[in-house]
């Protein structure tokens, strides 16, 4: 089902463009105007200066200064061993491993690529013109399968390594067979991938067609899902149902008065039955301290603690065609930018 391929990466030369630590970046949709300007400081060469550009034309100038001056240069064709090391906001360490290759993109009607959340149209237009300008892509996206990984962690040393990340190359090109027979789950990058697809029908060649993924097995023991709480702004208040726990949504409700565990009805997620309280006044957070803290200073009225969402429910309500609520999942860390770029 899914078309999976090797790939000519662009890459930092260290010994032109510096370490590699001043020169990768978060995705461009987690950085603010301030860490924005930090990132830029580190290094004329940092990637957000493509990823979040002044202007498409001058990320397109800059890229191409960059090729011609050997700031980046062009691998031969290969798949990636990625290995990320963290520690998740619960305060484990884990180690999430995974491939970087190019993938055919398609509609979401052909079953191949399957989405859980709703996207907007602005960040779309703009991902488009940025790709227009420069016809490479910049960053990954986040790709889950069920089965097991084709590649097992390399026994030497990286061949690059930043922040966490470890990077090997692979030069088995029968390794992307694995992923013939599977479907694909977008754990993160649904307007990216939204921007692609529409890329490609613009420009209808073989190479318009191809993406920079990041696949992980769903059975990757570093693999997590995290919650994201809720909070509102005015006093909004969920009924609970008296029903037995199992199988049903259960959230933690946290006001000025104290706490209650709360049920909803059967078929719902958590996400879901805070959900049937509207937006209006909403915000997030993946800190369970930091909600309990701004209910008890009134900075919110109320709260809702949420469980993880289990991949395999997302897996199913996507296999179903239908959308979760924003921020369902919360995959943590983030892929690091400006480790491999895919020219198109």
């Amino acid at each position: 089902m899914a078309v999976v391929k090797p790939f000519r990466a662009l890459r930092y030369d260290e010994a032109v463009a510096g370490p590699l630590e001043t020169l990768v970046a978060p995705p461009y949709d987690v950085i603010s105007p301030e860490q924005r300007g930090e990132l830029r400081a580190r290094s004329p060469h940092n990637v957000v200066r493509l990823t979040l550009p002044d202007s498409e034309e001058q990320a397109a100038r800059e890229l191409e200064e960059w090729r011609r001056e050997g700031i980046l240069v062009e691998e031969p064709p290969a798949t990636w061993a990625l290995e990320q090391e963290y520690v998740g906001p619960d305060g484990v360490a884990r180690s999430r491993f995974g491939l970087v290759a190019s993938l055919k993109v398609e509609p979401y009607e052909t079953g191949t690529v399957l989405p859980h959340e709703r996207t907007h149209r602005g960040p779309k237009e703009g991902r488009l013109r940025l790709l227009r300008a420069t016809r490479v892509q910049l960053e990954p996206i986040f790709l889950l399968y069920d089965g097991a990984n084709p590649v097992e962690r390399p026994d030497r040393e990286p061949d690059l390594e930043a922040v966490g990340a470890k990077l090997w190359r692979i030069d088995d090109p029968s390794i992307v067979r694995a992923f013939d027979d599977k479907q694909l789950l977008i754990a993160d990058g649904h307007h990216r991938y939204e921007t692609a697809v529409a890329f490609h029908e613009e420009e209808g060649t073989p190479a318009s067609a191809q993406m920079l993924v990041v696949l992980v097995s769903t059975d990757d023991p570093g693999l997590e899902i995290f919650p994201t709480h809720r909070l509102f702004s005015t006093p909004k208040r969920l009924q609970a149902d008296d029903g037995v726990s199992n199988g049903r949504p259960e959230v933690t409700e946290l006001t000025p008065e104290g706490s209650r565990v709360l049920r909803g009805p059967e078929g719902m997620l958590d996400v879901q039955f805070v959900d049937t309280l509207g937006h209006d006044g909403i915000s997030y957070t993946s800190d369970a301290a930091e909600a309990e803290r701004r209910v008890r200073t009134g900075e919110a009225a109320v709260a809702y603690l949420l469980r993880p969402t289990r991949i395999e429910d997302v897996f199913a309500y996507a296999r179903r065609g239908e959308v979760l609520p924003q921020k369902t999942t919360y995959f943590f860390p983030k892929l690091i930018s400006g480790l491999l770029l895919h020219p198109l």
